[in-house]
């Protein structure tokens, strides 16, 4: 058996308002951060994120943070494509705890990776529901850069 291809497929551009801290609730430190819209761009998809969605996040106590982001992307051709992007963050404590107090970090200081899975009626993007495709994500004050390839 060979090892699995990646062929990258699009970036997203995610626009995010501050984190609304919960503080530590019965499922662990929670952290809710808004989506406030984006743009996809790429080989395979194109198009915008709409507002409305939210990254929720659980802040294991060694600083890992738990990240589960819902949101819709309006592909250029009008088709909505629903996306639930699961992931990971972390890396040294001091680097985490700048990251979220919104301050830029460099991206190679810490581990930023996700599974999406897509929901869409859109026969020309059914492919996305039908792939395994992972991100690689950077965290910037007010955005997030995630780069989704297709496993092959």
């Amino acid at each position: 058996m060979t090892a699995p291809e990646l062929r990258f497929a699009f970036e997203i551009t995610v626009d995010v308002h501050a984190a609304l801290d919960l503080g530590q609730t019965q499922a662990g430190h929670r952290r809710v951060i808004p989506i406030a819209g984006g743009a996809v761009s790429g080989p395979k998809l194109q198009g915008r994120i709409l507002p409305g969605g939210a990254d929720s996040q659980i802040l294991r106590p060694d600083g890992t943070a738990d990240l589960e982001a819902r949101y819709t992307i309006q592909a250029d051709d009008a088709a909505l494509i629903y996306v639930v992007n699961r992931g990971l963050r972390h890396g040294p404590r001091d680097v985490l705890a700048r990251l979220n107090q919104g301050e830029q970090v460099d991206p190679a200081s810490y581990y930023f990776r996700s599974a999406a899975v897509f929901e869409t009626s859109a026969p020309q993007h059914v492919w996305l529901t039908r792939a395994v495709v992972i991100g690689a994500g950077e965290r910037y004050p007010g955005k997030v850069v995630i780069r989704f390839w297709e496993v092959l």
